[in-house]
């Protein structure tokens, strides 16, 4: 169901009306397309405090011209180097670096602060280096025009490349006010093709027939790989018309069955590079109305299945090294919702697995695990629902809005690059910063 505020915000009574009586100004995003898959605009570098990264080059690659002088009016993008900031006196240098430069940053703009890891030794770079997650996560929150703000955490800039790419880009529309580590030891591995990062890896997508789904499938092809779309069989028909206009194969199967995993690594003798775990459903009712069959169907597709397929995949050795592992997970998940406990309980367990599998997994395996965190997102299900609980929803975020299916699509595609073998065991939430968990 198409967002009418957001087209109404728009307009120019619209924006008369909004602004006079306070009510959200949404900003319409700029997401990736083949006419404008690069910010408007230069990138300007700052730094906050001593730093020994060698940013230049890594910055050079990442989409937007740099411009070190920062001669031009309206920088579509900011990276703040604030690595070197060890106590409250150089964490001075983040307000003196950006409160000059903030109000001019372009509509759907980047701002990226780059900190340092905690160092358990020292409690006054832990402290300092800690408060640019709540400056990061509070600037989103007022920055407005569809700009966002997120924190990355480094030891070294060529291992954030991917990274950086992806949150300096439009690809990154829906992301914000987020913390993303990039300390694995693993280094990038630097495509044939930036254009087509996933040319010649095989990707499975569970609950891929339509939805979010979908569009993860449609945008690991874009980006090069071979998709195997994976549904339940009633989703038959849908499953194939989608492999077949992806030039991928459609595979049909109830993830919940105890030899989901073994079938899966049957169909594919060849290995697997990327798994995404999306199948997930809904039984809502609060906890005192639930019976438990609602409860154990919850938690059978949304969390037994990805354990149970996850840990057969890895046995079998269908995960070649390189691989990549994305879970969904929600931000239902993280705050909670009324009439959920059944799927935040699911989506909490994926964060645990994450967190727990993630470094014995690359340990092992040579295999990253992540997952993505959807928040409000404008699907089927979420036109379902009443106006008002949609309208709360769609506007209880940094951004006022909703996120789409390609969103989710664009942070799961960041996650499956090659290039991104530093980055493990993250969360990384795709809600416009939302007001709730995030």
């Amino acid at each position: 169901m198409p967002d009418r505020y957001l087209s109404f915000t728009g307009t120019a009574p619209g924006r008369f009306l909004t602004r006079r009586l306070g009510l959200p100004q949404p900003a319409a995003l700029h997401r990736w397309s083949p006419d404008r898959p690069a910010l408007d605009g230069p990138l300007l570098p700052l730094t906050a405090g001593p730093s020994a990264l060698d940013l230049a080059p890594v910055l050079a690659r990442t989409g937007p011209a740099v411009d070190p002088a920062g001669a031009a009016a309206r920088p579509a993008a900011v990276v703040l180097d604030a690595t070197g900031v060890r106590d409250v006196d150089t964490l001075a240098g983040v307000h003196a670096a950006l409160h000059p430069v903030v109000r001019s940053v372009a509509p759907s703009g980047r701002i990226v602060v780059l900190g340092a890891p905690l160092d358990p030794a020292d409690h006054h770079q832990s402290a300092a280096q800690q408060a640019l997650e709540g400056f990061t996560r509070s600037l989103g929150k007022e920055i407005g025009g569809g700009r966002t703000v997120n924190l990355v955490r480094l030891t070294d800039a060529g291992a954030a490349e991917s990274t950086l790419r992806f949150l300096l880009s439009p690809r990154s529309a829906y992301v914000s006010g987020q913390v993303i580590d990039v300390l694995a030891a693993a280094g990038p591995v630097p495509p044939a093709d930036p254009g087509r990062p996933l040319a010649g890896r095989t990707a499975l997508v569970t609950g891929a027939a339509r939805g979010i789904g979908a569009a993860v499938a449609e945008t690991l092809a874009r980006d090069g790989a071979r998709v195997v779309v994976l549904d339940v069989p009633q989703a038959a028909q849908d499953a194939r018309r989608l492999a077949d206009h992806l030039g991928g194969t459609a595979l049909t199967l109830d993830i919940t069955a105890a030899d989901a995993g073994e079938r899966i690594a049957a169909e594919l003798p060849g290995g697997l590079d990327v798994l995404v775990h999306n199948a997930g459903v809904t039984r809502d009712r609060r906890l005192v109305n639930m019976p438990a069959e609602r409860w154990s169907s919850v938690l059978d597709v949304n969390l037994a299945s990805v354990l149970r397929t996850t840990d057969a995949l890895l046995a079998e050795g269908t995960l070649r090294p390189g691989g990549r592992i994305v879970a969904t997970a929600s931000i239902a998940g993280l705050a909670g919702n009324a009439g959920q406990t059944n799927y935040g309980a699911s989506k909490a367990g994926i964060v645990g697995l994450v967190r727990s599998l993630a470094p014995r997994a690359l340990a092992e395996h040579g295999v990253t695990v992540n997952a993505v965190a959807p928040g409000f997102i404008e699907t089927r299900m979420t036109a379902a629902v009443p106006l008002f609980i949609r309208e709360a929803g769609r506007r209880m975020n940094s951004l006022a809005q909703g996120g789409l299916p390609v969103d989710v699509a664009e942070t799961t595609a960041w996650l499956a690059d090659p290039a991104s073998g530093a980055v493990n065991g993250q969360v990384v939430r795709v809600c416009g910063q939302s007001l709730l968990g995030a």
